[in-house]
């Protein structure tokens, strides 16, 4: 139960002791290098059908290549432990500050540091807020860090590719199923170091209905400005066709208005129900036109474009039209 109680109060730990059926967790590592030239998504992670049957993943992404590997793992290879967030999968090792790859065809060793991660009070733990006390929950979502700097290198089909300098982000996922409807986009490349913005909007099952609940936050100069709907924000446009995807919201003191230019998208597993049978579409390569305003002074506070933006479109999109 102790274990239990405080991983709830830090999203980043395994949060799912206990846990038997009808359940995945899963990390999300973006590494992009110096020289924005390569970039890969890298999943770790533990699913759970309905009868009970487990399997642990990590889901390698290479967002320059347009190409997805799912390596699989027996469930005992997964092993997190309790009261920090530190797990391995087979001799493969995750947490806040490293990963260790030992995979077919990725190997290697990564640090981070300068990590942004986001607060998490007693009271509102983390990104979910106080729906992170709901129970009955789909699925929930943390973030790990808005924007690191990252150390290392890493051998890719045979190929030595140093990744000193380079940028990072990292958030995670856990709970039955994905949404059935949702935008995600996010980056930390803009044209100043130091600014990171995630956005999404998604279709949320609630008792015998549904809302479209939306998440935000813009770490920019040294502050983690937040749109989410529970802070008194609210989702003025969210539009998505085959080019493009619109998102305008706004909080008591700010407007954020965010246009993605959609790119090729790769294939990845996703969650339904504990198992990894469904699938999405995540390209890396997207960009994300970015206009934070103040709305009583009408102030640009900042407009620019991200680069190397995790993008994806997914499910029933006509949900969360707004």
């Amino acid at each position: 139960m102790f274990r239990k109680t405080r991983a709830f109060f830090n999203p980043e730990q395994f949060q799912g002791w206990g846990r038997t059926k009808r359940y995945f967790e899963g990390w999300y590592f973006k590494v992009v290098n110096a020289a924005e030239d390569r970039a890969f998504a890298i999943i770790p992670g533990i699913a759970m059908d309905e009868a009970g049957k487990k399997q642990a993943f990590i889901q390698v992404l290479d967002g320059k290549k347009k190409t997805a590997a799912f390596h699989k793992f027996d469930a005992a290879l997964f092993k997190p432990k309790a009261g920090i967030f530190e797990l391995n999968i087979g001799n493969n090792f995750f947490s806040e500050h490293k990963i260790v790859l030992d995979l077919p065809d990725l190997k290697g060793t990564l640090q981070f540091s300068g990590n942004i991660p986001w607060p998490k009070p007693f009271y509102s733990p983390g990104i979910m807020g106080p729906y992170a006390f709901a129970p009955f929950m789909e699925c929930y979502h943390g973030i790990v860090s808005m924007d690191h700097a990252i150390e290392g290198a890493l051998t890719y089909q045979g190929e030595l590719i140093d990744i000193n300098r380079g940028r990072g982000y990292n958030e995670k996922d856990w709970g039955r199923s994905f949404p059935s409807a949702y935008f995600w986009m996010q980056s930390n490349h803009f044209a100043e170091p130091g600014i990171s913005l995630k956005c999404s909007v998604a279709n949320i099952p609630w008792i015998r209905k549904s809302f479209t609940g939306f998440i935000a936050g813009f770490w920019l100069q040294d502050k983690l400005i937040r749109f989410t709907t529970y802070n008194r924000s609210k989702l003025l446009k969210s539009f998505a066709d085959e080019s493009k995807v619109e998102i305008v919201m706004k909080n008591p003191r700010y407007q954020l208005e965010v246009l993605a230019h959609r790119d090729h998208a790769t294939a990845l597993a996703s969650p339904i129900l504990g198992l990894m049978d469904g699938r999405i579409e995540e390209s890396m390569s997207a960009t994300m036109d970015v206009q934070l305003t103040e709305r009583k002074s009408k102030k640009i506070v900042f407009s620019g474009t991200g680069r190397n933006a995790g993008l994806e479109v997914a499910g029933k999109i006509e949900q969360i039209m707004v």
